[in-house]
């Protein structure tokens, strides 16, 4: 639908109407517009306008919202599988694991059925952190990680059955892997489907368990790893180590491992995007006359001159002495701050004082001779 009608409208009921007129409302259309009953074209986009309108209505505080800002309201505050999160669709024979499974993972197509997993599944995703030096994110490094993860199970390879035994279909579902229970609806008879509990789906079972992982076939493992760390890497990036999180169950395949990186503070240096900031601090007649300094980089030292006349704040740019990244390198820059002594010796209270007078007293106008 291009725009959302008012959802008193999909229902055909007045603004504030109560509760028991909005189910009213709904157990009526939901039985006239039902895809299990209702095979016209539009029947199963209608129902799910009217399932919407209903899960919104019927809670009070989306409710409130939608009264307040109308469809602002509710989609300024909620995702759209959050809409119908905590609906109760049991007084009409519909289990909310239905509606999602139709609205949020594929069409109706029988309604009353319930999406299983069957057979391999994929491994978790795994996270950790790993801290390095301002220099290793410069120069790019390779670093070992140890990590807990779930690998297949060193005694039965996988399999879940103990070393000479075999693995047989499951008595409980026959083998598919699913159970099926039907219900009565006043929509029809509605059929559940869901995982068997004895097989987990796979439709296949150890005769006899492994005696060390107790037929999952997988067990948790410490393992070393080795890491590419790239030059240029900033603070909170994240590594993609695919196929490196746990095994999958069932043959399925791995998960991945995501590794976030941390940058240790440098002593002297602060990084800023590509560019490096150093804090020089220089006397009053080093600024005046000028002078050569040494200053930490990246992985070393380097000579700065400071040009005669330098004012305090002032930035000066060392070109090629930052970061690296795709675009180039960045630069180092230097913020000059001019120390003013807070004691004097009496010698240069007197050098100072000759040279007051040689700069003069007299003070320079403004524009408005201020």
């Amino acid at each position: 639908m291009a725009s959302k009608r008012d959802y008193y409208e999909v229902l055909g009921l007045e603004k504030g109407a109560s509760a028991e007129d909005v189910k009213k409302a709904f157990r009526k259309l939901a039985f006239q517009y039902h895809p299990d009953r209702n095979k016209e074209p539009g029947a199963e986009e209608k129902f799910k306008e009217l399932s919407e309108a209903y899960a919104v209505l019927s809670d009070p505080a989306k409710k409130e919202k939608y009264d307040m800002y109308g469809h602002a309201g509710i989609s300024g505050a909620y995702s759209q599988e959050d809409i119908f999160r905590g609906a109760d669709f049991s007084d009409f024979g519909i289990n909310i694991e239905d509606i999602f499974n139709r609205f949020f993972g594929g069409g109706f197509g029988g309604f009353g059925f319930q999406r299983v997993r069957t057979g391999p599944q994929p491994g978790r995703d795994l996270q950790t952190a790993v801290e390095i030096t301002l220099e290793q994110a410069a120069s790019g490094t390779e670093i070992e990680l140890t990590i807990n993860r779930l690998e297949q199970c060193s005694r039965c390879g996988g399999s879940g059955a103990e070393p000479g035994s075999n693995v047989i279909s499951c008595t409980k579902c026959g083998g598919s892997g699913q159970m099926q229970r039907s219900v009565s609806s006043p929509f029809g008879r509605m059929i559940t489907v869901t995982t068997c509990d004895k097989c987990q789906g796979r439709g296949r079972i150890p005769e006899k368990p492994c005696s060390k992982c107790r037929g999952d076939g997988v067990e948790q493992q410490r393992k070393t790893i080795k890491i590419k760390i790239p030059p240029g890497i900033d603070e909170d990036e994240y590594l993609t180590l695919r196929g490196q999180g746990d095994v999958g169950l069932y043959g399925g395949p791995a998960g991945n491992l995501y590794v976030g990186v941390r940058i240790k503070p440098h002593p002297q240096l602060i990084r800023r995007g590509q560019d490096i900031i150093y804090e020089a601090e220089i006397n009053f007649p080093q600024a005046a006359l000028g002078v050569e300094i040494t200053v930490p980089i990246i992985g070393g030292e380097s000579k700065l001159k400071i040009p005669s006349g330098t004012q305090n704040g002032a930035i000066l740019r060392m070109r090629g002495l930052g970061m690296p990244s795709r675009f180039g390198k960045g630069d180092q820059l230097v913020h000059i701050s001019v120390k003013v002594p807070q004691k004097l010796s009496r010698r240069q209270k007197e050098l100072l004082e000759e040279l007051g007078k040689e700069f003069g007293t007299e003070q320079k106008r403004g524009w408005f001779g201020i």
